[in-house]
């Protein structure tokens, strides 16, 4: 089981990983922080990118914080870090001017 610690930005203007900030992930969601809505979304959003069910991740910490800790399973650190490794490849292209497409 992998563990991901995020730093999560609720009632945004839309639901996005925006990349790296050191060991955190910034993740930031559309959903108010109320009754759990921003925590659901960032499961949600996470295990979109990750290609897993959402049953597999699970807020273990900083449920009430914007910072969170997630384990994830069926994923080692790892591989989760290099799931994420290109947001800071295409924030880096847009702040450039140029556009990746996936």
């Amino acid at each position: 089981m992998g563990r991901l610690s995020l730093k999560v930005v609720p009632g945004s203007s839309r639901d996005e990983i925006v990349g790296w900030l050191g060991d955190s992930l910034k993740v930031k969601v559309k959903s108010p922080p109320e009754k759990g809505r921003a925590n659901e979304a960032v499961i949600a959003l996470l295990a979109d990118r990750l290609g897993i069910d959402a049953s597999s991740i699970a807020i273990v910490s900083g449920h009430g914080a914007p910072a969170k800790v997630v384990d994830v399973e069926g994923m080692d650190a790892a591989a989760i870090r290099q799931a994420f490794s290109s947001e800071n490849s295409a924030n880096a292209a847009k702040s450039s001017g140029s556009v990746k497409r996936e």
